[in-house]
């Protein structure tokens, strides 16, 4: 055997010892798994082969300068964007063999730009769950305590909301679909730095009541060791590191 060879078999015997140890050693708890994920956009070289295992019940931080790829991951992965090469699995099946629409049912994306549709907060949140039966207020009210707001927003013009209500908005509309996976691109941007630890306690809250999957993008290294369980480390298009949060040595991380 190579001198090549032998370093590629260590290598893939600790990302798989990583794997255990991150993630309990049960495989058939992950949930999502990413298998050598490439894309271009425009020409240009975003992803470059990432590989990643996340296990049911995880908050996930992505982290990365900008420009790494995590949004693009993000988009990928609920299939607002093919990938060019690789696959994802989610729940045992190739995502490509899902169809878009159920897909996104299941992996919902908060995208860093919130855009509220015409009407009231009610009218937003509710908006997805036409193909849901039986959908209550009582329903729709949870999603958007567990968003962060009050009862007295569901009348409110959408429209008029502030940057960072409006984020709480796209938020309850995402939980309003009983999503198995959520990701949230900069889920705390635009939003009042008084109510930024706010934020990042509804997620906390909600993934573990809900039992909900989260992968989540922050430039923010202390925030995202604040809410995840662990974090990946993306950089030039490639996981540099997944660990856990409290093994996360972020010196140096960019």
């Amino acid at each position: 055997m190579s001198s090549s060879n032998k370093k590629s078999d260590i290598g893939n015997r600790q990302l798989k010892e990583i794997y255990f140890i991150l993630f309990k050693g049960d495989f058939m708890m992950n949930i999502i798994k990413i298998n050598g994920l490439e894309k271009k956009l425009d020409g240009k070289e975003i992803l470059k082969g990432i590989d990643l295992q996340v296990d049911k019940g995880l908050i996930v931080g992505i982290v990365g300068p900008s420009g790494s790829g995590k949004s693009t991951l993000l988009r990928c992965i609920n299939r607002l964007i093919e990938l060019d090469k690789g696959s994802i699995i989610f729940n045992k099946k190739n995502i490509r063999d899902i169809p878009p629409t159920e897909l996104r049912r299941k992996i919902v994306m908060v995208h860093q730009e919130s855009v509220m549709f015409p009407g009231s907060v009610y009218d937003n949140v509710s908006y997805g769950t036409s193909l849901i039966a039986n959908v209550k207020k009582s329903h729709i009210l949870k999603c958007i305590n567990d968003a962060g707001l009050t009862e007295d927003f569901l009348d409110k013009d959408a429209s008029k909301l502030s940057g960072g209500e409006k984020k709480r908005v796209a938020l309850a509309r995402a939980l309003a679909l009983d999503p198995i996976i959520l990701l949230l691109d900069e889920p705390s941007s635009g939003v009042d730095p008084k109510k930024v630890q706010t934020v990042e306690q509804n997620i906390i809250d909600f993934s573990k009541n809900r039992k909900l999957t989260v992968l989540w993008v922050t430039h923010n290294i202390d925030q995202a060791m604040r809410v995840s369980n662990c974090i990946a480390n993306l950089k030039d298009g490639v996981i540099r590191e997944v660990c856990k949060t409290k093994d996360f040595k972020w010196e140096g991380a960019y």
